[in-house]
């Protein structure tokens, strides 16, 4: 029997991360070593007492029940943690808990987009931004992050009639896979951009907490104006290594905050309450766990990027996130080329930057998910498997 699917099943293709996996589990099979530095899972821990609330609130059957809604609780936390962080207030209508980012970037789409309706992705940038829109049938259009521009949009640069017709746009910083964050004066000249031509503004802040030399992680809606034109998501897998518990938020304009909890409310029933009680525990706790990791951030970045440096290869240092945004070395026709040929020949395995985008190739993309010493151990790798 023939099976027939819809046809926007074709936009989602077996991704790069598959392909690569599939290698990597060959030469393992093989008895070779490799170093895992394409999937930006965190290899920290939770601390004791997130972990504690959870299980104790896992203890009691009455809370393996539908949650519908935020807890008080956790309504709380969030308030009290954005007041802490960055100065914004928040009203219980303006935010929303979703199962991650990813889960609530590629639903949010349902809530905002038509078909054919114009939607604004940065290249390179994180790929899941696209899926939700694309299966709504909305037109995806590129602005381009470029080094010349310090990988920021030119918002001059795009013209009006585009403008016109966009109806949303992401934004991302600290920035996913390009590794550099935003100044403040970028984000006030976003919000004028987005009210002069109508847009509504996703920006993704999954990593204002991994941030380095002194630079502040700013959120968006720290902004004034900002709340009128977007929201803004901010997820615990990377600043408190939930990351198989599922949990972020979305928030900022009331409206959009509202929409989208109409839709979810046909398709979801809440977040498990142990998580969200483990969520509160992370927001209301003490915080010297994410100054100690994000140092250790850092350390990481200053092993890899500057032992690369050493050798030879010009990789800049990451102003934020978990990763490092490297230019491939001369003599290598593709990303992907150099991807392979480095792990064939060092087992040091990342990710190409096609992956990211068209402005992505001619870049390689690193996890900081190996300690100090490992990474250590992957310059050296390089160094005598002559890739340079």
């Amino acid at each position: 029997m023939d099976l027939c699917f819809a046809h926007r099943m074709d936009q989602l293709q077996s991704g790069i991360f598959n392909i690569l996996n599939e290698r990597k589990n060959q030469m393992e099979a093989a008895g070779r070593k490799v170093w895992n530095l394409s999937i930006g899972t965190p290899d920290f821990r939770p601390e004791p007492h997130v972990i504690q609330a959870m299980t104790a609130c896992a203890q009691d059957p009455a809370n393996w029940v539908y949650s519908l809604t935020e807890t008080p609780e956790l309504c709380q936390a969030v308030q009290a943690w954005y007041r802490r962080r960055y100065c914004v207030e928040l009203e219980p209508e303006e935010f929303l808990s979703i199962y991650g980012s990813q889960e609530g970037l590629t639903h949010i789409g349902w809530a905002l987009c038509d078909p054919g309706d114009v939607v604004l992705f940065p290249n390179p940038g994180y790929p899941i931004f696209e899926i939700g829109p694309a299966l709504c049938g909305a037109k995806i259009v590129h602005y381009d992050l470029l080094p010349e521009n310090q990988y920021l949009p030119d918002l001059d640069a795009i013209p009006p009639e585009l403008a016109r017709a966009a109806k949303m746009m992401v934004v991302s910083y600290p920035a996913n896979p390009v590794c550099v964050a935003a100044p403040r004066a970028f984000y006030e000249k976003l919000v004028d951009f987005a009210k002069t031509y109508g847009i509504i503004i996703l920006h993704d802040n999954a990593y204002s907490e991994i941030i380095f030399d002194g630079r502040e992680g700013l959120s968006f809606l720290s902004v004034p104006g900002a709340k009128e034109v977007g929201v803004e998501y901010n997820s615990l897998s990377k600043t408190y290594n939930l990351t198989g518990a599922r949990i972020s938020f979305v928030l900022g304009n009331r409206k959009i905050v509202e929409k989208f909890r109409t839709l979810r409310s046909q398709i979801d029933y809440g977040i498990f309450l142990p998580v969200q009680a483990a969520a509160a525990a992370a927001l209301n706790g003490p915080q010297d766990s994410v100054i100690r990791q994000r140092e250790a951030y850092q350390a990481r970045r200053d092993a890899l990027c500057g032992g690369l440096r050493a050798i030879g290869w010009n990789v800049p240092d990451s102003q934020g996130s978990m990763f490092v945004w490297a230019p491939i070395p001369q003599g290598y026709r593709s990303s992907q080329e150099f991807c392979f040929a480095l792990l064939e020949k060092t087992g040091v395995l990342c990710t190409p930057g096609s992956a990211f985008g068209s402005n992505g190739e001619g870049h390689v993309r690193f996890a900081l998910t190996k300690t100090v010493d490992q990474l250590h151990q992957v310059v050296q790798a390089v160094q005598a498997g002559n890739v340079l």
